[in-house]
Parts: C-alpha cells; sequence; structure tokens
C-alpha cells in the first residue's frame, strides 16, 4: 500500500462574506471554488495565474491560516482540522510559509537575531544562549547571509529586499518542514535579485528534501523554478483548477485557452520572433466577478474558442488527456 500523499487538497471551497451597506444582503466571493490538489514530499507545485484567482487564499489554507468553507486538507491522510492537538502540532511545524512582502513579514522591532531564534526556542531544538547562535549562524550562511556576524543583530530596515527575503526563508527552513508555501517570494525584490532567490530555494530543496507550493503569476519564474525542479504547473483561474501538468508539457503544450493566453502574453527576447507572434485575442479583457462568477466553464465569456450552448451552459470537469497532464475544456476534452 502506497504511503498517502503529504498534502491533499479535496473538494476545498473558501467563500468570504461581503455586504454592501449596512443593512444590504449577504454575498459571497468564492475565492476558491472546488479544488483538488496533491503535493508528495520533496515535489515541487507551481501554481500559476493571474491576481484575484484565489491562488494566495488557496496557499493559505494549506498552511492552515484560512478554515475552508467546505470540503477538506489532508495532512498524511488526515484533516488537519480533526487532528488531535499534538498531531496539529506536528503539522503546523511541517508546513512554513514564506510570505509575498518581506518588509511586513518580518517585526521591525527585533533583531535577525530575535527573529531566527524565537521558532529554535519554541521547538526546542536549542535551548542554550551558545546554541542559539550557533544554529542561527548556520541558517544565515545557509541562505547566503555571510559571514553570518554582520548579520546577527541587524534590524530589518537595516537589509535590502533581497536580505529580508533570506531571512524570511531562514525562518521557514528553521524548523526543518516537509513543505514550504512560497507566496510570491521574488515579487517585492530587485529584478536582479529573483533568480539568486529561486535557485537559494531549489538549493535547500536539494539539500532538505523540502517540497514546495510556489505561488506566482510570473510565468518565466514558474518555468524556471518547476522545469528545474522537476515540478508540475497547475494553472488557476477564478477559483478553480483549469490545467495541470508536467511543467515543460504545460508550457510546450498548452491545452487549455488561458493557459495559451498566459503563454502568448510572454515577452519573446527575440526581435524577430516578437514581431512575426500574434497573441491571443480574448473576446473580453475584463475578468468576471468572485462574486457571481459565469455560468458553465467561467473563462468561456472571453474565450475566444468557446462553444455556445455547451460551454456557456455546463461546467467542464478537470479531464486526464495525457499520462499526468489535466484540463478542464470541453474544446480540449470533446477531440
Amino acid at each position: 500500500m502506497s504511503a498517502p500523499p503529504l498534502i491533499e487538497v479535496r473538494n476545498l471551497r473558501i467563500y468570504f462574506p461581503i455586504r454592501k451597506g449596512f443593512l444590504g444582503p449577504v454575498q459571497y466571493v468564492k475565492a476558491v471554488d472546488g479544488v483538488n490538489l496533491r503535493l508528495y514530499d520533496g515535489s515541487v507545485l507551481t501554481l500559476l495565474g493571474e491576481s484575484g484567482c484565489g491562488k494566495t487564499t488557496l496557499g493559505k489554507t494549506i498552511a492552515g491560516l484560512y478554515r475552508p468553507t467546505a470540503g477538506e486538507v489532508l495532512f498524511r491522510g488526515k484533516n488537519i482540522w480533526r487532528l488531535s492537538s499534538s498531531e496539529f502540532m506536528i503539522y503546523r511545524r511541517s508546513v512554513q510559509i514564506v510570505h509575498q512582502d518581506p518588509y511586513a513579514a518580518l517585526n521591525p522591532t527585533k533583531t535577525v537575531f530575535t527573529i531566527l531564534a524565537t521558532p529554535l526556542k519554541r521547538w526546542g531544538i536549542a535551548r542554550t544562549r551558545s546554541e542559539l547562535v550557533e544554529r542561527v549562524s548556520k541558517l544565515l550562511e545557509l541562505v547566503g547571509l555571510t559571514p553570518p556576524e554582520d548579520f546577527l543583530y541587524k534590524y530589518p530596515h537595516q537589509l535590502s529586499g533581497g536580505q529580508r527575503q533570506r531571512v524570511v526563508i531562514a525562518r521557514a527552513i528553521s524548523v526543518n518542514p516537509k513543505l514550504i508555501v512560497a507566496d510570491e517570494p521574488i515579487t517585492m525584490i530587485d529584478v536582479s535579485l529573483r533568480l539568486g532567490i529561486l535557485d537559494l530555494m531549489l538549493e535547500l530543496r536539494e539539500k532538505m528534501g523540502t517540497a514546495y507550493l510556489f505561488i506566482t503569476h510570473d510565468f518565466g519564474a514558474a518555468r524556471y523554478f518547476s522545469a528545474k525542479g522537476g515540478g508540475r504547473i497547475a494553472v488557476m483561474y477564478l477559483g478553480k483548477i483549469v490545467e495541470i501538468g508536467p511543467a515543460e508539457e504545460i508550457i510546450k503544450n498548452p491545452m487549455h485557452p488561458y493557459t495559451q493566453t498566459l503563454i502568448s502574453a510572454v515577452p519573446v527576447p527575440d526581435p524577430e520572433i516578437s514581431r512575426k507572434k500574434k497573441p491571443i485575442q480574448l473576446r473580453s479583457l475584463d475578468i468576471p466577478s468572485p462574486v457571481n462568477p459565469p455560468k458553465g466553464c467561467r473563462f468561456h465569456d472571453r474565450c475566444p474558442f468557446y462553444i455556445e450552448g455547451l460551454c456557456d451552459k455546463e461546467e467542464p470537469p478537470l479531464t486526464e488527456v495525457k499520462p499526468l497532464h489535466e484540463v478542464a475544456c470541453w474544446r480540449v476534452i470533446k477531440r
């Protein structure tokens, strides 16, 4: 019998209530609406999509920061919200998050040493002052902040954006997690530093065997991180997964019109190819409201290939059309 996935998401729904005016009717933002995912030990899964598609909400729910409206998040086959207190603490330590904004993720009143020593003390990894200094110094060396004594007693405002993000990553790996949810980890730092952060995370994966849920809207970053890490890409649109498969397969052979549109919009450095390249023309540039998403396929009102009477009536199931390659599109499924 095979071991259960590290994390499994089953039919997950996360709705946020909103109200127009003091006495207005309550409506719900359907941030995540029926998502199924599996993450295995040491694997890499990149969650890709436009801003507002629900990918950060999904990541935070997997990290236990949001409680789902419906559906389940399973850790080693057990619902995280039904775990005993001791089991929940193991889960809490095993799943760490790297937030998007390194400026807001660090307490400005604490030194780097205090920030990194706190989880070590909390989990009993180091107890004495000398043990803490040694452990924190090793963490700083691991994330490329050397010599560590130059950073131990600095405050976050004394660090650059890239250095702050490295401290955030050091804090995440300090408790030896099984999974890191990396939520747009390179968005808020200089372009020149982004590749270094991605390489650092992949290097730590090789050393520690940590799995990653890498959340991004940047197809270039998604391709680099997933393909180099031998992982998968899941494309998310308006609260749903519309395509998922091996990274190179998704990039070289995208099947869902939304994935094709994203790839067609990626800039090409070669001027000759760029002039010949024709981006896909959408029927509408407006993203529908997650409060009242379209019936049927959620992309049909923007899709240039939609089938009238089908795409606008019935929601396509996420279907395996090739080995390990799943697509939710009637045009692809009915071929």
